[in-house]
């Protein structure tokens, strides 16, 4: 599998699935969740209530896909990320969830190209280095015949100079 990096807007990235850091209600928010409801439209938000309609909210660590409305993907895959609160063995496992149920459910949805942003390192105040290496250890150990490219998108410098050292030793 290649691991991609790029900074930039993850709504503007072309992709078979992009990654939404949803909030459990799954009616869009502030960050990156907000961006992608705008950019995508109304439909993405119309699929998110026929969800929670029919299992209710989203839990932690959990994935659910929509379609992408106006986004240049196929599917949108919303995922919430842990608030962090201190207590680094399960808000790492919570992250860890995150990347592996959303890679599950790209493979379901015979996603090949998956973007991903930097789940829970905003508002959620998860710690960047430490969301960094979750992310990075989950796709590199994670085996797949469907998912060929996971692409990391990064807002802002600090995520992006993290996931390179990551990524590349650099």
């Amino acid at each position: 599998m290649k691991i991609e990096l790029i900074k930039g807007d993850i709504t503007k990235i072309k992709a078979d699935a992009i990654v939404n850091a949803a909030n459990s209600s799954l009616l869009g928010g502030g960050g990156v969740d907000g961006a992608i409801h705008r950019a995508g439209g109304s439909q993405i938000l119309e699929e998110c209530i026929e969800i929670r309609n029919r299992q209710g909210k989203c839990k932690t660590g959990e994935a659910v896909a929509t379609t992408a409305g106006n986004l240049p993907a196929k599917y949108v895959i919303h995922t919430v990320g842990p608030v962090w609160n201190d207590n680094e063995e399960k808000g790492s496992k919570l992250l860890a969830n995150c990347y592996k149920n959303t890679l599950k459910l790209a493979e379901s949805l015979d996603v090949q190209t998956i973007a991903f942003p930097n789940i829970s390192t905003g508002v959620y105040r998860f710690p960047k280095e430490l969301a960094g290496k979750i992310a990075v250890e989950i796709v590199k150990n994670f085996q797949s015949d469907v998912v060929e490219k996971v692409i990391f998108v990064c807002f802002d410098d600090e995520n992006e100079k993290i996931y390179k050292t990551l990524i590349h030793g650099i």
